[in-house]
């Protein structure tokens, strides 16, 4: 069934703010899509750190990461002891999680794709996403300038009316001197704020220059967020079949 956006005057303003002639050539889908596989490539493997701050607690896990295009992932914890070997699988739109100290597997069902993932701001939504942004939304560059003294783009993705996804919109800046994302925004269908991620920490990692830190901040708890840090990262690896398996997902 179609949907029928209303964004608010705020928003539309945003939105509607003139581009310079000199940005009117550029092409918005082939930069999100940039943007979109910068930390993904074709097939990618690394390990990461993963820093949960809620109101009543702080959580650190260190993780190993694979993934093969949009479709296939495996994440497994390695640190701490406690929840070392806890893994989730996703193939497809499918997730699988494994929980070590019960040897038990679990698929999520479909009405748990908005839960927490690993108790994080992260939801399992996130991780399934099944398409890439310039599949599922309709891209427009909304702005090119300065902002706080940096040259940037900002553009605005409104999701295609037969597109399933959570967002009503969605904002995204880029750096216009490397593509670099700075931050992104998610509204819901009344265009309301729910969640903001940030960028940071630009490295050379695994051949390309990539933001080696992503913060996620819900709008309506500012002072909470979920943390990735990336250590190490390599791109465009030939992975083993095996690796996106129930077996090796138990391993």
């Amino acid at each position: 069934m179609s949907r029928i956006r209303f964004l608010p005057l705020f928003l539309t303003t945003i939105f509607l703010t003139p581009v310079p002639p000199s940005a009117q050539n550029i092409d918005p889908k082939e930069i999100i899509d940039r943007v979109d596989r910068l930390l993904r490539g074709d097939s990618s493997q690394g390990r990461i750190e993963m820093t949960v701050v809620t109101k009543r607690w702080k959580r650190t896990v260190g993780m190993e990461i694979w993934s093969e295009g949009v479709d296939k992932a495996l994440v497994r914890i390695t640190s701490p002891k406690k929840e070392e070997g806890i893994a989730t699988l996703k193939v497809g739109r499918d997730i699988w999680n494994y929980l070590s100290k019960i040897d038990r597997t679990i698929r999520v069902p479909s009405s748990m794709m908005g839960s927490s993932w690993m108790g994080s701001h992260f939801t399992n939504d996130d991780l399934v996403k099944e398409s890439r942004l310039v599949t599922d939304y309709e891209i427009e560059l909304s702005y090119a300038g300065l902002r706080d003294d940096v040259d940037v783009y900002e553009f605005r993705l409104v999701p295609h009316e037969d597109a399933a996804v959570v967002w009503g919109a969605m904002t995204y800046q880029v750096r216009k001197a490397d593509l670099i994302p700075i931050w992104a925004r998610y509204y819901d269908e009344d265009g309301e704020l729910k969640r903001t991620m940030t960028f940071e920490d630009v490295r050379l990692m695994g051949g390309r220059k990539i933001p080696t830190l992503i913060k996620l901040v819900p709008a309506d708890n500012p002072q909470e967020y979920t943390q990735m840090i990336y250590h190490d990262l390599k791109f465009d690896l030939e992975l083993p079949k095996r690796i996106f398996s129930l077996s090796e997902l138990r391993r």
